[in-house]
């Protein structure tokens, strides 16, 4: 089977990579194009176009980039109906994502929507359009399936893609020597978009003197080079190592993290964390105006409650981090936040996500006709 997926960030490139082994593994025959990255890439197909070209952060961002997003959009819009597939498979990345699934449906494709757009932090009639444009939705986090039967639609829980890429992953028993780290390190998780590195890199950087008696080891992106990082990092006690996210947060002893996914991953690691972000001016005014959740990392939303700190705006600053960092090193607050990722881990439940995902897609893709020959 011809299937078509479309990541337009890092984490969509790592859960896409993961559910196009698990594909394969079920459909003998599965070929695949992709927006995506790296990691769809090592996999295999074709890759149309890198998440590095796509991904824009907060409203200004994306008005001041509407051309590229537009011009991307009718690219990926040709490429998905040159190549017809017999599922395009659609991961988080709403905005463009939405606007692909429209025009497949449309044109009588087959949609499936992995990793549900977060619709029930604001402007929540989007579901209406959602149970529209999407035959499948299969969702990661487990009260998005209450969220979405109050509005009438169906969804399937399949648990959450980063169990997947934690149970496969075996830590480099060298990693500590092969960088010359001998001190506790300090794991820094500056995101991967450019716009979050260039203002949540320098904040993270800033307190590296207050802790002398400790290593930071910064975690670049693939998709930047060596010498883009090195233009913020001023001091000795800092280290910079690629693709090496999840060794770093083995042997870590606490992180500072851009809010995202790396703060759920960071977690399952069972390393006390600062999370933090900093946006446009406007970009936030509007979120805050839109958005009607409490929290802002993965964490406290799962755990519906303040399990880390978030610094957002103003308050992310050298003081904050250093204070909350020093708190997380030691004592009380770092036991207690350990006893809640302990909870945390409970409530994520097992590996097995990619797997039910793929199943589930074969299955509706075989209810719908368009496998009948093909053996399940």
């Amino acid at each position: 089977m011809r299937y078509y997926l479309i990541a337009g960030e890092a984490s969509g490139d790592l859960h896409g990579a993961n559910l196009m082994k698990a594909l394969r593994a079920e459909d003998g025959a599965a070929e695949f194009r992709y927006y995506g990255g790296n990691k769809m890439k090592a996999v295999g197909g074709v890759l149309d176009k890198h998440y590095s070209e796509m991904a824009f952060m907060g409203f200004t961002e994306v008005l001041l980039n509407l051309r590229t997003i537009f011009k991307n959009i009718k690219a990926c819009k040709a490429a998905v109906m040159a190549y017809r597939p017999d599922v395009l498979i659609l991961i988080d990345f709403p905005g463009f994502n939405l606007k692909i699934a429209e025009f497949a449906k449309a044109n009588g494709m087959m949609v499936c929507y992995y990793i549900s757009p977060k619709v029930w932090a604001w402007n929540q009639k989007r579901v209406l359009k959602i149970k529209k444009v999407v035959d499948k939705m299969f969702c990661i986090l487990p009260f998005e399936v209450d969220f979405y039967r109050e509005w009438g639609m169906e969804v399937d829980y399949v648990g959450n893609p980063l169990l997947d890429e934690i149970a496969q992953f075996t830590p480099d028993p060298e990693f500590r020597k092969k960088y010359g780290l001998e001190k506790e390190l300090i794991a820094l998780l500056p995101g991967s978009r450019r716009q979050e590195i260039e203002r949540l890199l320098p904040d993270m950087l800033s307190v590296t003197a207050q802790f002398p008696d400790h290593h930071f080891v910064v975690a670049a992106a693939p998709s930047f080079d060596e010498a883009y990082y090195r233009q913020f990092i001023k001091t000795e006690n800092v280290t910079l190592v690629f693709s090496q996210t999840y060794n770093l947060l083995q042997v870590a002893k606490a992180a500072i993290v851009t809010s995202g996914t790396a703060t759920l991953e960071t977690a399952l690691f069972h390393v006390p964390q600062v999370v933090v972000y900093r946006g446009g001016a406007i970009s936030v005014a509007i979120a805050r105006a839109l958005v009607k959740i409490r929290f802002i990392s993965l964490v406290n939303l799962i755990m519906d409650r303040a399990v880390v700190t978030e610094l957002i705006q103003n308050d992310c600053n050298t003081g904050n981090i250093t204070v909350t960092l020093k708190n997380i090193l030691q004592g009380p607050v770092r036991e207690k936040m350990l006893d809640d990722y302990r909870e945390l881990s409970a409530k994520m439940g097992t590996a097995g996500a990619s797997q039910r995902t793929a199943r589930l897609i074969l299955n509706s893709m075989n209810s719908a006709g368009r496998m009948a020959d093909m053996p399940i």
